[in-house]
């Protein structure tokens, strides 16, 4: 049982790679990845512990032109970087079979950063937004489940706007990431 990524594994790009590619956006994620700092200590000596386990990998379902991803893999990055861990990126659009395995409330949302052991047996993900932002487009999409209602894009237009609200003016989202990612590894 479980979803096995195993033929994924060492075919995506490097974070490195990812970066230096981007055609959209690559300023602003740039300004993210700059801008993360460790809040709290035990936080980053979590991730440092983690080069003591080599079983774990990473591959993260993203795209250039997602907003998501450009406020979230950035800080996804820093905090796995000293961690061991080798990160790899998916193109969404290159691995449709992939995206239909992490599907976020029916729909196709990126990022998710999938974890999986050394064979690729996926051992939890997450994504695409830290919860409490995840929370706002949740409600909305049980609110409002006829995408074809008149009212439908002015809606959706006010959730957007409330999620960027809660993913707040500055870094304090990335401190966010880094304990609900903290959280996850610690699982398994």
């Amino acid at each position: 049982m479980g979803t096995n990524l195993a033929d994924k594994l060492r075919t995506g790009l490097k974070p490195q790679q990812f970066i230096d590619g981007m055609t959209k956006n690559q300023e602003k994620f740039v300004e993210w990845y700059d801008a993360f700092s460790w809040e709290h200590e035990e936080d980053k000596q979590f991730f440092d512990s983690l080069n003591n386990r080599d079983d774990l990998r990473c591959l993260i379902l993203m795209a250039d032109w997602c907003g998501d991803v450009v406020r979230n893999v950035p800080a996804v990055f820093r905090a796995l970087e000293n961690s061991g861990i080798p990160v790899e990126v998916l193109i969404k659009e290159e691995h449709p079979d992939v995206m239909a395995q992490f599907l976020t409330g029916g729909g196709e949302a990126i990022p998710i950063v999938i974890f999986t052991d050394f064979s690729g047996h996926v051992l939890g993900h997450w994504g695409p937004r830290p919860a409490h932002v995840q929370a706002v487009m949740t409600q909305f999409k049980k609110e409002n489940p006829d995408r074809q209602a008149p009212d439908y894009n002015e809606k959706i237009q006010v959730a957007r706007q409330e999620m960027g609200r809660q993913y707040g003016e500055g870094t304090g989202y990335q401190t966010v990431i880094v304990k609900e990612l903290r959280d996850l590894l610690s699982s398994f």
